[in-house]
């Protein structure tokens, strides 16, 4: 299911529950620690894209580096200019799923995927 893979990445990345809640599109308490308990639901369009971004993202750092960094890389400050010297996560955060898609190609250029 969608949702047990978005917690595992989130898990792997060590992002905290108020940040995996915004990944996810702003989602309140009650709802995501609901999908927590149950992660066989079915979601949304938006959610479902969201993660299918996030699953990409994860894949493509798997590809390109060890797992220690692949795990660390979403919070560790980036010089890239697409990022202006901040994490790959404030960035998705901040920028939502156009910001995700920007993440994704760009990983996915580095990989050679485009």
């Amino acid at each position: 299911s969608a949702l047990k893979a978005f917690f595992n990445i989130v898990a792997r990345w060590q992002v905290r529950d108020e940040d995996a809640r915004g990944l996810l599109g702003g989602v309140s308490n009650g709802p995501y620690y609901k999908m927590k308990k149950d992660s066989d639901r079915v979601l949304d369009a938006d959610t479902l894209l969201r993660v299918s971004y996030l699953i990409g993202i994860f894949k493509a750092l798997h590809i390109l580096h060890g797992d220690a960094l692949a795990d660390e890389w979403v919070r560790l400050p980036n010089a890239n200019r697409i990022f202006g010297g901040q994490t790959p996560l404030d960035y998705m955060l901040a920028g939502g799923v156009p910001a995700m898609q920007t993440v994704r190609r760009l990983l996915d250029a580095r990989r050679g995927g485009v």
